[in-house]
């Protein structure tokens, strides 16, 4: 799996903006090309929406299935309608919209031993209970790893110390992290029709 240049990362958030900008906006359907490279493998990835500083939307695809492109742009567009936490964001929020894409690498299989905080997202699952945590989401909270791992079964509905069941598995996987703000001098300012994005 290729690593993301600096260039790929920009045409992604690209992408993500302007779906989000089709299809709240427009209200109509936009798929993106496959791209080159890295931009092209088939990858999971999440997108995360916030507005003034708030949660706006956090939605993600962890199987790798679609080329990373129209993955985010899939994800970008269900952040914003499908978070059951909130209500569908609304064309007059776009423009408010801070977009942050993390790109995920495979799941593994890790002891508890090992996992490392800022280098892993976790991935719990037993039985039809699964919960997932991105990686970043523990450094911003500043919890151990032992936290991290209650907080994870909490997300998929099991009980704190579930990890520690032979009927939890446990996986990890790592993320690429970014965001318009890393990039906002040479981000496109898009119109509301969206059409003079490259």
């Amino acid at each position: 799996m290729s690593r993301l240049s600096n260039d790929d990362r920009r045409e992604l958030l690209i992408i993500a903006r302007r779906a989000l900008t089709e299809a709240i906006v427009n209200k109509q359907a936009w798929i993106p090309p496959r791209g080159r490279g890295a931009l092209a493998e088939l990858r999971g990835a999440f997108v995360t929406l916030e507005r003034r500083g708030r949660l706006r939307g956090c939605v993600g695809q962890l199987e790798p299935v679609e080329p990373l492109t129209q993955t985010v742009a899939h994800c970008a567009v269900s952040a914003a309608n499908e978070d059951t936490r909130f209500s569908p964001v609304t064309a007059s929020e776009v423009p408010e919209l801070e977009i942050e894409i993390s790109a995920l690498t495979p799941l593994a299989p890790i002891a508890p031993e090992q996992i490392e905080i800022g280098k892993h997202g976790l991935f719990i699952h037993s039985g039809r209970a699964q919960g997932l945590l991105l990686p970043q989401v523990a450094v911003e909270r500043k919890w151990s790893a032992t936290r991290f791992l209650e907080e994870t079964c909490e997300k998929a509905g099991l009980p704190r110390q579930a990890w520690k069941l032979p009927a939890t598995h446990i996986f990890a996987f790592g993320a690429e992290v970014f965001c318009e703000a890393e990039f906002a001098e040479t981000l496109p300012k898009l119109s509301p029709d969206a059409h003079n994005v490259p």
